[in-house]
């Protein structure tokens, strides 16, 4: 059986112009009408409440004192560590305060003074105090929120804001009728 030259011929043929036809359609496409560059996105600003947690003098050494932010649902800690450790407040920038809510399933936790570090009863996830609540085991996958202070000239301490998603929340604030309802 003899093939027919002019349609394998035909069949090249049409494959390179189809080929050429598609490159030449691209390069056009990405001349005459170019991908918009993506417009900058500001970051969501979260105006967070300035609360009064308690007074430099309220506390003691490697001792946590209870304390709720941004609002009475959500359980935190305020601990003077004794030295200077990044995102310490105060003086001597050695006061901190965390969520105590695990971020993996919420369970509370508890500070251990010897290694300053809160831990989780529940799955054993560990935060480091004196590393801005890094994570350092467990099956948690964030750190641990922390919230940021300000330690103004009488020596009161206000939480201004949280650092990472507390547990259970899609946003760290509730809107004032919410706060204004459990308060009430």
């Amino acid at each position: 059986m003899k093939e027919c030259p002019k349609l394998v011929e035909l069949g090249r043929r049409q494959f390179l112009r189809g080929g050429a036809a598609a490159a030449a359609g691209a390069a056009a496409v990405s001349v005459v009408a170019p991908t918009p560059a993506r417009a900058a996105v500001p970051a969501a600003r979260v105006d967070y409440p300035a609360n009064r947690l308690a007074n430099i003098k309220d506390l003691k050494v490697n001792e946590p004192m209870q304390v709720n932010y941004p609002d009475i649902d959500s359980p935190g800690v305020l601990i003077k560590l004794g030295a200077p450790v990044d995102g310490g407040a105060g003086p001597d920038r050695d006061i901190v305060a965390y969520s105590t809510m695990c971020p993996h399933k919420g369970y509370p936790l508890s500070y251990n003074a010897a290694d300053k570090t809160l831990n989780c009863p529940g799955h054993f996830s560990r935060f480091d105090c004196e590393k801005e609540g890094q994570q350092i085991w467990g099956h948690a996958t964030q750190n641990l929120p922390m919230f940021r202070l300000t330690v103004d000239g009488a020596g009161d301490i206000h939480a201004v804001g949280v650092d990472e998603l507390i547990y259970g929340r899609t946003r760290n604030v509730l809107n004032e009728d919410a706060v204004s309802l459990r308060r009430g």
